[in-house]
Parts: C-alpha cells; structure tokens; sequence
C-alpha cells in the first residue's frame, strides 16, 4: 500500500498522477476529498482529514509500506517551527505503531549549511525526526521552485516586474514541481531501496533572476524586469496581504540563506540534474497563466 498526503496540491496531486499509472494500491489522506478529481476518487482509497492529526496518520498508514509526505504551507502560520513539527510528530508517531517501512519527504537543498534560514530550517528538523524512527527515508532535497513565480503572475501582466530579497545577479538553481513530483513517484514505485539518504534536485540550470527576466520577456513577449526588495520592506508588503508576520520573516530568512551559498553546498550531477528548463517551463506554465 502506498500513501500520498497532499493529493490536491501543487506537488501531491502531480505525484498521485504519476503513481495511479501503475497497478499498486494507494490510499490518500484528504482535507477535502471532493477536490479529487472523480476518476482519481473512484481508483484511490480516501482517509478524510488532515495529517497534523495523530488519529488520521494512524488510520492511513495502517499497513502502509511506503508514505509520500510534504508538510503543506500554512502563510498564516504564528510559528514556523511549531507549524512544522505539528506535521511531523503524527507522522514519526505512526511509523513506529504502523511498521511503515519507507519514506520519502520534499526538503530542501543546504541540509548541513543553512542556517537561521526559515522555512528551510524548519524542514531539516522534520528530516531530523523523520531519521530518528529509523525508517527507511529519502529527503528530496530541491531548491526554490519555478512555480513560485505563479504568486507574482499579477505584477508580471499588470506591471511587467517580480521581486524577491534575493539579489538579481545571484544565480542559483531552480526546479519545476513536475520533475519533483517524478522523482518522487519513481520511489514511491520503488521497492528495493532502504536506508537513510538525501537526494538533490537542481534543475537544468543555475539562473540569477536577471536571467529570468530576460527569458521571461522572449517568451511573453513583453518587457520584464526584476527589482529586488529589502527585507524590512517585502515583511510589510506581505504582511499587508494577509501573511503572519513570522512566517514573512521566515521568507525573508530563507532568501537571506539562499543568498549566501545556501544551495551552493551540494554540487550538480548528471543525477540532480532536471529535465524542464526555465524556459520550457514559462511556454507552457507560466504563458497561458499571464495570458488567461
């Protein structure tokens, strides 16, 4: 039996996708079970609720063999750490009543460098608790996500600019969802391997958000620019669109890391290496997003 938390998310539901192409029974943990697609409702087995509850994890992972988890974003979260841990001690807790054998979890690249890095920070400590079972896990370890960029699809058409803490010459690299969500089906599918052990994600390509911006404008066919924004200064704008204050912090936290080498510790391989280049990604996601 496999396991998918997040089955109508931006990474979830890709990775649902993915795995009910094969024959192997699956079962989805869902707040909602009605956002499920009919033809996915009718192939699944379903656990209503959510998986910050010990009572639903337990349920769901009952003779459960390998578990996808991804701890959702909560924007209006008071905490970081504690919305976080608030994901995982269910989890961790029904590993062990459960027999669950494997893992696989989306982190973070920087496990071992980032520090006082936010979001990213709190995620190495669910890796930390996920390990501490002795469960067989893989850490998907990617960097920031293309689709990102969807947050900011008004500014792009209204205004021609998107804006991030980070500085427009700092290349890094960049993943689509997709290519998360295969690598993560493919061990979900997977049963030869155990132990303990993380997987980087790069991407194609390091870009700065320069570099974005230029590829962006080709594919739009309009002119965009970047413009980087303070810290102190993108707290206030997303606080003023509904965000905690902590969580915005932690935003500006994480791309403070980022800035000083956070994805830089772990080197490119020909394995880390994804398929879907920037510029693939804005013809076919981001284009008919900015066009609608």
């Amino acid at each position: 039996m496999i396991v998918i938390t997040t089955p109508t998310g931006q990474i979830g539901s890709q990775v649902l996708a993915n795995v009910l192409t094969a024959r192997e029974p699956i079962r989805v943990i869902a707040r909602e079970p009605s956002r499920l697609p009919p033809q996915v409702r009718e192939r699944v087995e379903i656990v209503r609720g959510s998986t910050d509850d010990v009572g639903v994890v337990n349920e769901a992972l009952a003779g459960a063999d390998t578990v996808f988890w991804l701890v959702p974003p909560n924007p209006r979260a008071r905490s970081i750490p504690g919305h976080t841990l608030d994901f995982v001690r269910p989890l961790c807790e029904a590993i062990t009543s459960q027999g669950v054998r494997r893992v696989i979890g989306v982190s973070s690249l920087g496990r071992g460098t980032a520090r006082n890095a936010g979001q990213i920070s709190a995620i190495f400590a669910m890796d930390d608790l996920v390990e501490s079972t002795g469960v067989s896990y893989r850490s998907l370890c990617p960097p920031g996500f293309m689709e990102n960029l969807l947050q900011q699809v008004e500014p792009i058409k209204s205004q021609g600019v998107f804006f991030s803490p980070v500085s427009g010459d700092r290349k890094v690299p960049v993943c689509s969802t997709r290519d998360i969500a295969a690598i993560a089906a493919d061990l979900l599918l997977d049963d030869s391997w155990s132990g303990q052990d993380s997987v980087p994600i790069h991407g194609p390509e390091d870009l700065s958000h320069h570099d974005m911006a230029e590829i962006m404008s080709q594919v739009l066919g309009r002119p965009v620019r970047f413009q980087q924004v303070p810290g102190d200064t993108y707290v206030a704008t997303l606080t003023r669109h509904g965000m905690t204050e902590a969580w915005a912090r932690g935003i500006v936290d994480m791309a403070a890391a980022v800035e000083r080498g956070a994805y830089d510790a772990e080197p490119r391989s020909p394995r880390s290496t994804t398929p879907t280049g920037f510029r693939q990604w804005c013809e076919e996601v981001l284009k008919p997003a900015v066009l609608a």
